[in-house]
């Protein structure tokens, strides 16, 4: 039973709550929004599928989950207000943190008339009477309606951006999604102004109201306001919580010192990330603060308390990027007494940064693979030729490489000198990833033995090359600086793929591939020489494939019959 209720309380559980909570209310809007640019067809069309959706939304059942959802956002969203030891933070925290306090203002007064009208006072109210209400007669509310999807609209579109950006599908389906997100709300209020204009023509001046409309309008009017106040009240209540915290933390601070010499004097309680924007310590946190990446993780140097053991997302953080015992994240660790840390990821202290700003765009974690090929004999080339024939032997060299990724289907990263890297798999067709780079690999041997028939006696130097392939889960994302970004790899797989060219080299084969990456390509092993590779950081040796210039024709080969 107390596991249970750790279990539900915990922050992970909390999180997915509010996620869950969120994703609700966004498909209410959603099918709202669609109900609305229905409108665009016919006004009769609209009704009849506003119906349907009713049949969802307004039984028990439904009006407990959207609601319910409702609350337990709110509240939940109050609460991460009230966690929070500072409010500063990213522009783009703070524009979705506005956005979400203010979607109730913009909400009540129409929520209230929509959903309360009937079962208070018996008054029905259908797509006719709404739109004639905020188009005709009362266009005020209209422009707030019109801001309140927006707005309400943007959060959801936020929200579902973070929650999505770091899946393996997401590059390839954000065009679709981008397409939705702008067109959904548009169509909504084309229909809502086509529909407001049609209504608008026999309409001039708006209706007479019965005694009974009148004092239905002035008891809504009275729930209303009585919302308004609760939620000003919450969030008053919030914020002189927060007030009162502050008061009772300031007799009981702790000292951060930083590896730098930068001293941090910050409330007890505070997480590390939170006293660096306190303080004006640039620490980079790319994901807000949430700990679902390691950028703003820390090496303790010395602690005058016992620190609290990582939370569960903590752990699975610090878990996935192998760190050790003395690595914590910032955002998660809260520290109960002094402690002297080190940034493993701070900015140069001559960078003048803007506190929290996260200078690199996140990647995505995704299964790819990864080629590196280089020249072995490009020095002693390059010193017994005049420049501008090495130029001339690079350029075919380069464009050898780059011609053999592109028709494999792969994405030529980098030359690096008289190297390569290419990736293979990056957004699509992860399937076969490990294939196309063994087709690419096969390709450059075969086009570089062409290049040096081709040259023959006139240059007198025969290209040789070595390449090394290997394949697994690795961080894809832009990188770099200014006009330099580049869709880029990073990880372990890259560091293997790296040091298979050079176990290329020193057994004079032409292709090192790993076994994971051969395994994964559907190639045949047999006849195949192979080698067991230690790799720095690595606790067990790597099995390698090593194949020579003749057995590299097989790929080729069984990538045309496949």
């Amino acid at each position: 039973m107390h596991k249970a209720i750790a279990a539900l309380s915990s922050e992970r559980f909390l999180q997915k709550l509010r996620l869950g909570a969120g994703l609700v209310m966004l498909s209410f809007v959603a099918l709202h929004l669609i109900n609305h640019a229905l409108l665009l067809v016919s006004l009769q069309t609209a009704d009849r599928v506003g119906w349907l959706l009713s049949l969802v939304w307004r039984n028990p059942a439904g009006t407990l989950v959207l609601y319910g959802a409702l609350l337990v956002h709110v509240l939940l969203v109050l609460r991460s207000i009230y966690r929070r030891r500072t409010l500063r933070m990213p522009a783009r925290e703070a524009v979705q943190m506005a956005f979400g306090l203010l979607i109730p203002f913009l909400i009540i007064e129409h929520v209230v008339t929509v959903r309360l009208s009937q079962p208070l006072y018996g008054i029905i109210v259908d797509y006719r009477m709404v739109v004639r209400s905020l188009w005709i007669f009362d266009p005020l509310s209209g422009l707030r309606q019109t801001l309140a999807l927006l707005v309400i609209w943007t959060h959801g579109c936020i929200g579902l951006y973070f929650w999505l950006r770091f899946r393996s599908w997401y590059a390839s389906a954000s065009p679709y999604l981008l397409a939705a997100a702008i067109l959904i709300p548009v169509l909504a209020l084309l229909g809502f102004a086509d529909t407001g204009r049609m209504l608008a023509q026999g309409a001039a001046t708006a209706p007479q109201l019965t005694p009974a409309q009148v004092a239905a309008a002035e008891g809504l009017g009275r729930i209303k306001l009585a919302f308004y106040l609760l939620f000003v009240g919450a969030i008053a209540l919030v914020f002189w919580l927060r007030r009162l915290r502050m008061l009772a933390e300031r007799a009981s601070q702790i000292t951060i010192r930083h590896a730098n010499g930068v001293v941090v004097r910050a409330p007890r309680g505070l997480s590390l990330l939170e006293a660096s924007r306190l303080g004006d310590v640039p620490h980079y946190s790319v994901c807000g603060g949430k700990g679902r990446c390691s950028t703003c993780r820390v090496r303790i140097l010395d602690s005058a308390a016992p620190l609290p053991p990582p939370g569960s997302i903590e752990a699975a953080t610090l878990a996935r990027v192998h760190a050790d015992e003395h690595v914590r994240l910032g955002c998660q660790l809260h520290p109960e007494g002094d402690v002297s840390v080190a940034l493993l990821m701070a900015p140069h202290p001559a960078a003048s940064l803007p506190v929290a700003t996260e200078p690199v765009r996140p990647g995505r974690e995704e299964e790819i693979a990864v080629l590196f090929c280089d020249l072995r004999n490009f020095t002693d080339l390059s010193e017994a030729r005049l420049p501008y024939d090495v130029v001339f032997l690079l350029n075919r060299y380069f464009a050898i490489v780059g011609q053999a990724v592109e028709q494999a289907g792969g994405r030529l990263d980098k030359f690096i000198g008289d190297g390569a890297m290419a990736l293979f798999g990056v957004g699509a067709d992860r399937d076969r990833a490990a294939r196309q780079a063994l087709a690419a690999a096969a390709a450059i041997v075969r086009d570089i033995a062409r290049l040096n028939t081709e040259l023959g006696d006139e240059f007198s130097v025969r290209l040789r090359i070595a390449v090394g392939v290997h394949a697994g889960p690795s961080v894809v994302g832009v990188m770099g600086y200014g006009t330099t970004k580049s869709l880029t790899a990073v990880g372990d797989t890259v560091n293997v793929a790296s040091r298979l060219e050079t176990t290329a080299k020193e057994h004079d084969v032409a292709i090192a591939v790993s076994e994971r990456a051969l395994a994964q390509s559907g190639h045949r092993t047999d006849g195949l020489r192979h080698s067991e590779v230690s790799i720095r950081g690595r606790t067990a040796p790597l099995r390698v494939f090593l194949v020579t210039d003749v057995e590299s024709r097989r790929f080729a080969m069984e990538t045309d019959k496949a």
